[in-house]
């Protein structure tokens, strides 16, 4: 493989931890899977205004110290996989956040942004809300219960904005809607071979099993 670091993303439900899971056992590669713990996330998921500054905050040093513990294990002098883009973080601040919110919040993120690890690729998964709402339901997440399609439908057109814009590393874009890469090897076979051609810019590939 020659990328040393890919960080795979996309929105709520979409696969990324399935794939990161996959693609690391099929190419003997290190797995880093985001830290989902959060204990506002309950009640933002109930009342998203008033815990909605508090998540974020937890989620932005919560990923910052998982990428510097990495670091500082130099974990990337071998192939790394990782479920998650830091930069994610700001999709989520400008969907939730008031104005005076982020206004702390981007002087916070700027600071600790100059410290993180930049992949060599992102592949960003993506999917209809439709299909997000069925593998949500799908892994009855105790917390994702009261989780609103409106919502999810407001992150997803955030995550296709943020990326149809990106041009910080090479991207990979694949469509998931019709595709299960649990389910078929021959698509993630596929895949590895669409990462290995990958080069400069941005690429978008449609899995072979979609109509």
């Amino acid at each position: 493989m020659k990328f040393n670091y890919i960080g795979v993303e996309g929105p709520i439900g979409v696969g990324k931890t399935s794939l990161v899971d996959l693609l690391g056992s099929k190419l003997n590669a290190i797995k880093v899977f985001e830290n989902t713990e959060n204990p506002f996330l309950k009640d933002f998921y109930l009342d998203r205004e008033g815990a909605a500054f508090q998540t974020q905050l937890f989620f932005l040093l919560s990923r910052y110290r998982q990428q510097q513990q990495l670091l500082q294990q130099d974990l990337f002098s071998r192939f790394t996989l990782c479920d998650y883009l830091f930069a994610k973080d700001k999709i989520f601040a400008y969907v939730n956040l008031s104005d005076s919110e982020l206004l702390i919040y981007q002087k916070l993120y700027a600071v600790l942004e100059e410290n993180i690890p930049k992949p060599d690729l992102v592949i960003y998964l993506q999917a209809t809300t439709e299909v997000l709402m069925k593998r949500i339901l799908k892994r009855k997440r105790h917390l994702e219960l009261n989780i609103s399609e409106e919502y999810v439908d407001e992150i997803n057109k955030a995550f296709n904005y943020f990326f149809f814009h990106y041009t910080t590393t090479p991207l990979l874009v694949v469509n998931t809607s019709e595709i299960d890469f649990v389910e078929r090897l021959e698509e993630l076979n596929d895949l590895i071979k669409e990462i290995e051609k990958m080069e400069k810019g941005t690429k978008y590939y449609v899995p072979l099993g979609s109509s």
